[in-house]
C-alpha cells in the first residue's frame, strides 16, 4: 500500500516558515544594498552628472613646462 503525503510536524512547519522569512529578509537587504551602491544622478548638479572633463590633446597642465 502506498502512503499519501504526510502532514509536516509542528517543528518542520516552523522551520519552513523561518527559512522563508530568512530568504525574504536576505533578498530585501540585498536590494537595499544595491540601491545604496548606485549613486542617484538626478540629485547631483548638472556639471557633476557629466563626469570630470578630460583634455582631448592628451597632455595635462601638470606635465607642461
Amino acid at each position: 500500500m502506498t502512503k499519501g503525503p504526510r502532514k509536516p510536524s509542528a517543528a518542520e512547519d516552523r522551520e519552513a516558515r523561518l527559512k522563508a522569512a530568512l530568504r525574504a529578509n536576505l533578498a530585501r537587504r540585498k536590494a537595499q544594498g544595491r540601491a545604496r551602491a548606485v549613486p542617484v544622478q538626478e540629485d547631483l548638479p548638472k556639471n557633476e552628472q557629466d563626469g570630470p572633463e578630460t583634455r582631448s590633446h592628451g597632455r595635462s597642465p601638470e606635465n607642461e613646462e
